[in-house]
């Protein structure tokens, strides 16, 4: 892979079932949308793939179903380059799934049956941290014990070696994600939703959002990132500088794996040692670029995609 950055990520492999509705659906109401659409996903792929797209070389560490959906995921990952050696096979059970519903505004509504990411082990965590690439990306929809482990493992790496910690969803055990937060992560990337449950309160805009990301670096965190969807993102940093990156506007037509884009494009650009403040501009015109096109891994930008859509050059080469 010569000198391109390399990026580790640890998280969930899913088969995306998704439909496309005219609005997504309330509490008790049954809505008809188009045609199932199957396609590769779970957040941890979805990093891995967006960082193979945007430069780096890949490698995969999580788990899949002895089935057949477990076989295509893996094929899709080789398919983009990703190594997925360390993607453990389960049998006897099932390989995750996530139910997607998209409205024809690109807004979206999850849910997740995790199956065979909830077999990931702190020893398997351990073991992907513990590699020489530059940078770790630890994606939360696979057991905190496997999370809690990853992040020990990352404190006894090389110094210089960076991990991102995307907490998504965040934990709903007692105490979990104040715990996770405080082990001191290098990199926090959360979104409104996931920032106001760490910290225990409401989070709207891209102002709150800067204010939220310097409560979870006084809470542990080197840095914090917080997502404002359109808006933008805020980045605060252990030296208490702090700033606010505006959104891309751009014709978004579904929203479902941006975020996941902007985690794996902010481990490429750290990879290559991109100043934090720039890592942070580049990401959020990534994942501005992946809501031109629909689908998760179908609609994650190469470089060329980001410049086209928003004007920015991707800063890897």
């Amino acid at each position: 892979m010569g000198n391109r950055p390399q990026v580790t990520v640890l998280g969930s492999l899913n088969m995306d079932i998704s439909v496309t509705v005219p609005r997504l659906p309330e509490p008790g109401a049954t809505v008809l949308g188009s045609p199932a659409r199957f396609t590769p996903g779970g957040k941890g792929a979805n990093q891995a793939v967006a960082a193979a797209r945007l430069g780096a070389g890949v490698r995969m560490a999580g788990c899949v179903g002895d089935d057949d959906f477990g076989r295509r995921l893996l094929a899709s990952l080789r398919e983009e380059g990703v190594d997925a050696a360390a993607v453990r096979t389960v049998t006897g059970t099932p390989t995750g799934l996530a139910m997607i519903s998209v409205d024809h505004a690109g807004e979206n509504l999850i849910t997740v049956a995790p199956g065979a990411n909830r077999e990931v082990s702190e020893e398997q965590a351990a073991a992907a941290a513990s590699g020489g690439d530059d940078v770790l990306v630890i994606s939360a929809e696979i057991p905190v014990p496997a999370i809690r482990a990853a992040l020990a493992g990352q404190r006894g790496r090389a110094r210089g070696r960076r991990c991102v910690l995307n907490l998504a969803p965040v934990p709903e055990t007692p105490d979990g994600a104040a715990a996770i937060v405080a082990a001191g992560p290098d990199w926090l990337v959360v979104n409104e939703t996931e920032a106001a449950a760490v910290l225990g309160r409401p989070v709207h805009g891209l102002a709150e959002a800067a204010r939220s990301a310097a409560a979870l670096v006084a809470a542990g965190a080197r840095h914090a990132v917080v997502t404002a969807g359109a808006r933008g993102a805020a980045l605060a940093g252990p030296d208490e500088s702090s700033h606010t990156i505006g959104g891309f506007r751009v014709a978004a037509v579904d929203t479902v794996g941006a975020g996941d884009t902007f985690v794996g494009a902010l481990a490429v650009a750290l990879a290559a040692g991109i100043p934090a403040a720039e890592a942070v501009r580049a990401a959020a015109a990534a994942g501005a670029a992946a809501t031109t096109r629909h689908g998760a891994q179908a609609g994650m930008p190469y470089p060329a995609d980001v410049r086209v859509t928003t004007g920015l050059i991707w800063p890897v080469p």
